[in-house]
């Protein structure tokens, strides 16, 4: 108990001080963390609304595949990406490696299938009888779209939600093509690692709580525009 007291008196103090290197490793956490959720979105929004709503050959399949990524383990991600990236890769000439856009990349992969399968799940579940009406009534292709994407904004924001959680909660895949490298891909996940395996418990916990409480307020957020659009 005393060392989450010690943690939390930590967090506090750096907080307060204007530590600059924690405000550096944190602002990093949140540029890469909403990047790869943004990206996820964009990509995962239409694919998601396409398998939800068209049955086309080997759409079925897909479900599948993206079921399973959805429990791809980050390790995995961060090990393909490695691949990928690695000097005698396919990808080896845009030297993205132990780049924050590598870290970006595998938590776009790790993120994806969460938002795309139950963006395609609440999708699958709107009545056909309802979109026979809309057409019925003369709505256009967009105007359907944004009907459809009205009634399905819960689902949709609950997999962003799921998503971001994935994402900033990452530690193996960013650690494998990050590399941790201070000042430039060091982020709070990689930095509590770190500094459990320095035995520093004390500043552990103490980035822990920073993490903690960033993860909190967006989700909070998060939640509250959602719970707010359900209200309406």
């Amino acid at each position: 108990m005393e060392l989450l007291l010690q943690g939390l008196r930590k967090a506090i103090e750096m907080i307060l001080s204007g530590d600059p290197v924690i405000l550096e490793i944190t602002w990093r956490t949140l540029k890469v963390s909403l990047t790869a959720i943004m990206i996820s979105t964009l990509i995962g929004l239409p694919a998601g609304m396409m398998l939800g709503l068209i049955k086309f050959p080997g759409r079925k399949l897909i479900l599948t595949l993206i079921n399973i990524g959805m429990g791809l383990p980050p390790v995995v991600a961060g090990l393909w990406i490695t691949l990928l990236l690695w000097r005698s890769g396919p990808l080896s000439d845009f030297e993205l490696l132990y780049t924050p856009t590598a870290i970006i990349i595998a938590q776009t992969l790790v993120s994806l299938p969460i938002v795309t399968g139950l963006t395609a799940t609440a999708f699958q579940q709107i009545n056909e009888k309802l979109i026979m009406q809309i057409k019925a009534l003369g709505a256009t292709k967009i105007q359907l779209v944004l009907i459809l994407l009205k009634e399905s904004r819960l689902a949709i924001l609950a997999g962003i939600i799921a998503g971001f959680g994935r994402v900033i909660a990452e530690v193996g895949a960013a650690m494998m093509v990050g590399g941790n490298i201070s000042g430039e891909t060091r982020i709070l996940t990689t930095s509590i690692v770190m500094e459990v395996s320095k035995g520093n418990f004390d500043i552990a916990l103490a980035l822990s709580f920073i993490l903690m409480t960033i993860a909190f307020l967006i989700t909070f957020c998060l939640t509250y525009l959602q719970q707010r659009k359900r209200s309406q």
